[in-house]
């Protein structure tokens, strides 16, 4: 199943995907697309449901933030080989986490804003893991019980912000619209194999990204089961796995966004993400 959001920021509707691509309202059915739906009780039901007896959404309308109620979002740093290279960084003994800030999730196809003062603004293409059901001290062996899905997400990054002031991740990654999230969830069941995914990242029609999952560090399994040794992961949580090589940051000289510039991105299976670049505006 794949599931969505639609409609106008702040008023968005959850929605289905059929098999024609069409999007179909579940707002008769489920309250939102957040941790009670993606519960696996709450997809077993769904999972009964026709899409085609669900009214057909009309038109082409804006495509809000894939998960509703996020309580936190929990990134993977410096989880692809070929990236800890081109960045000149020493493979993780264990996974580096950090934080981003809820209020930087916005759509897939939003604008994405580039903060004050900012110099040094970075794409990145991530697998997005979305937690079904509450995980604390999970064994690496159980993690996919724990899972409900997966979704794109660009951890949009602002370098200067990140390395240069105080050394705390977080600074640079939790600026409003800095947290893309869809164009939706796949469960699980669609998504047989996360570890061996295309992944991948245009800035203005030219391919900057090009990788697979299989480069990972620390796999999903490792991943769901490390962080819930650190904290407990709760129903619609979503942890961002690490990108691949190809950021701005990591090319010679460094290339940075800017007002005007256009990324579009994917993983592979779960769809595809385009945005705009602006300035920001008081």
């Amino acid at each position: 199943m794949k599931f969505l959001r639609y409609g106008p920021v702040g008023q968005e509707k959850p929605g289905m995907l059929d098999r024609d691509g069409g999007i179909r309202d579940l707002s008769g059915t489920v309250r939102d697309i957040d941790g009670e739906a993606l519960a696996p009780a709450s997809l077993d039901r769904l999972r009964r449901l026709d899409p085609a007896t669900l009214p057909l959404v009309s038109g082409n309308p804006r495509l809000g933030p894939c998960v509703a109620r996020v309580s936190k979002i929990v990134a993977i740093g410096l989880n692809y080989r070929a990236h800890a290279a081109e960045t000149g960084a020493a493979i993780p003994k264990e996974p580096i986490f950090f934080m981003k800030a809820t209020s930087s999730i916005c759509g897939p196809n939003d604008d994405v804003i580039i903060p004050k003062a900012s110099q040094k603004t970075d794409w990145e293409v991530e697998l997005g893991i979305v937690i079904g059901s509450l995980a604390r001290y999970v064994p690496a062996h159980d993690a996919r019980k724990y899972i409900a899905g997966y979704c794109v997400v660009n951890d949009v990054s602002e370098r200067e912000f990140q390395i240069e002031r105080g050394g705390q991740w977080t600074k640079g990654k939790s600026a409003d619209a800095f947290c893309p999230i869809g164009p939706c969830v796949v469960t699980a069941d669609e998504v047989p194999d996360p570890g061996k995914l295309g992944l991948w990242t245009e800035v203005n029609g030219k391919r900057v990204q090009n990788s697979n999952t299989s480069d990972l560090i620390f796999g999903i399994d490792e991943i769901v089961s490390y962080v819930s040794h650190f904290m407990t992961l709760l129903p619609g949580d979503i942890i961002p796995t690490g990108t691949p090589s190809g950021v701005g940051l990591g090319m010679k000289p460094p290339q940075f966004l800017k007002p005007g510039d256009r990324m579009r991105l994917s993983v592979e299976g779960l769809g595809e993400q385009n945005q705009r670049l602006v300035a920001f505006t008081e």
